[in-house]
């Protein structure tokens, strides 16, 4: 065979190559038993995933309550939202600072932290009450799950009946079409959960503006002054910021709000 090395033209066998070129090739085929034809052998798995009979019925309904118990994890943020509450709080601190013009300050994580620990700080009579009637008899096996789950709504029911109106309890059980209820007991958990929701924003909105007020007469006497003294170009927030925050601090602010927000629970 013709070899071309460095322009020149050689001649070299290559019968030796070709041989350990077989040799290798045989190997190879005879390594590999899909070549010829042979089962693979299994492997062993670090994984399995199955799907296998349940050998009596407990198991099943292990199995239920676990999927059970990560659905209401993932409705936690939900209900802790729209159960108690941490709604009307949150929102007064927003518009707080909104009325005070202080753009981030206090930030996102300060005001969502306080209105977790209000929330904590009102609702812990309730959760108490759940927790000795529902939740400690249930863990000791004297009452079912549905007995527990009974007992635990009525004390949260009621903290949700005292702060909803009856208007929008009216609202929402004229929408549903639902038979008018003797009673707040008769009043379905779907039916109350949503007024109760827009009762805390009625009343948070309400707070909000009774906070606007004393801030907004202080932009508005800034910006007065400012245009009578020609001052156009200077922003009024500038010089109204310095005045709200020390009446805000003078008068005490934080004390008196979240004061108030918790007394308004009753």
């Amino acid at each position: 065979m013709l070899v071309a090395v460095w322009g020149k033209t050689v001649t070299k066998p290559l019968k030796l190559s070709l041989t350990v070129s077989g040799i290798t090739l045989f190997f190879v085929f005879l390594s590999c038993p899909v070549c010829w034809g042979a089962g693979a052998v299994p492997s062993p798995s670090f994984i399995n995933i199955g799907l296998d009979k349940a050998g009596s019925p407990g198991e099943v309904a292990v199995v239920l309550q676990i999927f059970l118990l990560l659905t209401v994890l993932s409705l936690a943020p939900a209900l802790l939202i729209l159960l108690t509450s941490f709604t009307r709080i949150v929102i007064v601190l927003s518009l707080l600072r909104k009325a005070l013009g202080t753009m981030q300050s206090p930030p996102n994580q300060i005001i969502i932290g306080l209105s977790l620990f209000l929330t904590i700080f009102i609702m812990t009579p309730v959760w108490k009450d759940v927790n000795e009637n529902a939740v400690q008899p249930f863990l000791e096996k004297k009452i079912t799950q549905e007995q527990a789950l009974e007992v635990a709504s009525k004390p949260i029911r009621a903290f949700m009946i005292r702060q909803t109106r009856e208007k929008d309890l009216a609202l929402f059980v004229d929408i549903g079409k639902i038979k008018r209820p003797k009673n707040m007991d008769d009043v379905p958990t779907t039916v109350l959960i949503p007024a109760f929701v827009i009762s805390e924003l009625k009343t948070a909105f309400q707070i909000g503006m009774l906070l606007y007020v004393p801030f907004l007469v202080i932009d508005m006497v800034v910006a007065s002054v400012l245009l009578s003294m020609g001052m156009m170009m200077l922003p009024p927030i500038m010089v109204s910021l310095p005045f709200k925050l020390m009446l805000f601090v003078l008068a005490d602010g934080w004390y008196l709000i979240v004061g108030s927000v918790v007394k308004s629970f009753g």
